[in-house]
């Protein structure tokens, strides 16, 4: 049992979140560089390293130099085992986004220095504190011309409503930046312009009215360094780690994760502070990582992430017990028990077959079609982790076949993609006509790229004006159903696992519907018999 509590010690599972363009795919590849999991990290938009970012796999992201699809790396890092959850940032891939962040731990906050924050990370971070996730903020990109420091922190503070403290404050900005001064651990590291993908020197102060400090960064500098951080400790709380695992501080730290600096402190608090795996809430029980026998739940499932096999991989998160090859597990929505020969981990960009797995850690199972996100898998005990919801979509389109010879295709790379939750299908009852619901426009895009590129079938869209869908849960013997089905006819679809589902076409209809047939519930979310 002891070796368990000692893997279990070693982990630390998070997420990074922000608004597109911030830099957390840079972030990532840079972390993972600290990490020696790989040799050169790749920027997403610098055109001087023609390598593409390590964690970004899908042609289209690299395109486009956004993240659309979460993507999992672990590293090792002074004896710890991190796993970072790589998510988009574009609004259209926020479900991704919101599914990553019950398979996390800790969170990552990245700021761009420029914009400030932004809205698409005031509803991520509105995400993490209602689950109390602890969030350590890295304000990025340093090297330009940006707000100041404390009016960053101020609006922080805010906009997203956390209580900060400064373990990083910045020497200088843009063209003046001269390097980080390192609160944490009393030090100071200086920025060398030439040396753009390597790491700065670190200095070491044990006082900060060393006189020495003038020498190396000038008299201006030094003297404003020092009524910053006379600032930060008379405006700012103390850190301490139980308000901060408590979800009720935030440390904040400066950098520029695409010239690498303050990339390390970051991660060298973060391995101090950021919590190990965590119990987790089930539908009978709490599950806590220390138990002896196995449980787990898929939180994401991607096709095709090599393109050479037709392969699908669910992603699982282990929740508590060692995960082992080739053993018999539940899967219990199903009642089924099935076994895994070749499970993943995720080691930067290389996948390996791994013998075991501990709390905190993400597996990757091929999976031929039984899987859905939000499934259990547990060692036998029936229980079901909750809160994995599938939302109602916003954006509504009929899909049609350009290519009369390759339904066969369009129909399987609808099918598989749909698993993956990047969209949600629906079939009209009326006509068999599939229409596709996402919650992002730019949805459309990738999946019309990735049923071309991945399973040779075109598709076109034919637009469509809905407002929600809305599952439906009633009495389907009842007259009152019986009306409301002659009614709606037109409006009424199933989704992919046979639910019925009613298309309104405005709050409007909602409304007068629910007041006509009130016996007739509709639901917003798939998952209504959690709700």
């Amino acid at each position: 049992m002891s070796d368990l509590i000692k893997e279990i010690q070693k982990r630390k599972t998070f997420g990074i979140i922000s608004h597109p363009d911030a830099g957390k795919t840079t972030l990532t590849e840079k972390l993972l560089l600290f990490g020696g999991a790989i040799q050169e990290a790749g920027a997403v938009k610098s055109n001087k390293i023609k390598k593409g970012a390590t964690s970004d796999f899908m042609e289209i992201e690299r395109q486009r130099g956004i993240s659309v699809a979460t993507s999992v790396l672990a590293f090792e890092y002074k004896d710890h085992k991190i796993n970072i959850l790589d998510t988009p940032g574009h609004k259209d891939f926020a479900e991704d986004t919101y599914r990553t962040l019950t398979a996390v731990d800790s969170v990552i906050v990245v700021i761009d220095v420029a914009k400030g924050v932004e809205e698409q990370t005031e509803k991520l971070v509105k995400v993490c504190r209602m689950r109390n996730i602890p969030m350590l903020v890295f304000i990025n990109k340093l090297d330009r011309e940006g707000k100041d420091a404390f009016d960053l922190l101020d609006e922080v503070e805010q906009k997203l409503g956390l209580r900060v403290v400064p373990l990083s404050i910045p020497i200088g900005m843009g063209s003046d930046f001269q390097g980080i001064y390192n609160i944490w651990e009393n030090n100071i590291q200086l920025f060398l312009e030439e040396k753009k993908q390597k790491v700065g020197e670190t200095i070491k102060f044990d006082d900060i009215n060393d006189p020495s400090i003038d020498e190396v960064i000038g008299e201006k500098a030094a003297q404003n360094l020092r009524e910053e951080l006379e600032l930060v400790q008379s405006v700012y709380p103390e850190f301490s780690r139980d308000d901060y695992m408590a979800g009720d501080l935030q440390p904040v730290f400066f950098g520029s994760a695409l010239n690498n600096f303050g990339v390390r402190e970051l991660l060298d608090a973060f391995i101090e502070i950021a919590p190990m795996p965590q119990p987790k809430e089930s539908d009978t029980r709490l599950v806590k990582p220390e138990e002896s026998t196995f449980t787990g739940f898929v939180f994401k499932i991607h096709a095709n992430m090599d393109p050479k096999h037709r392969d699908r991989l669910a992603f699982v998160k282990i929740v508590s017990g060692t995960f082992k090859r080739n053993e018999n597990y539940l899967l219990v929505r199903e009642g089924k028990k099935m076994k895994f020969s070749s499970p993943n981990a995720f080691f930067a960009d290389k996948k390996e077959v791994v013998d075991e797995s501990f709390p905190g850690d993400i597996v990757g199972l091929h999976d031929t079609g039984s899987f859905r996100i939000g499934d259990t898998l547990t060692g036998g005990e029936k229980l079901s982790f909750k809160g994995v919801p599938s939302f109602s979509p916003e954006h509504f389109r009929y899909i049609n076949n350009s290519d009369p010879l390759k339904a066969k295709q369009l129909a399987k790379g609808i099918d598989q993609l749909m698993d993956e939750g990047v969209a949600q299908l629906f079939t009209l009852e009326m006509n068999n006509r599939k229409i596709i619901g996402t919650v992002g426009a730019l949805q459309y895009e990738v999946i019309q790229y990735r049923l071309e590129h991945e399973y040779g079938a075109k598709c076109t869209y034919e637009p469509l004006s809905m407002h929600k869908a809305c599952w439906v849960e009633a009495d389907e013997k009842s007259d009152e159903f019986r009306e409301f089905a002659r009614l709606k006819q037109r409006f009424l679809a199933r989704d992919k696992y046979d639910q019925l589902v009613f298309l309104a076409d405005s709050s409007f209809t909602i409304h007068m519907t629910q007041e006509k047939f009130p016996n007739v519930k509709l639901h917003f979310i798939s998952e209504f018999n959690n709700e």
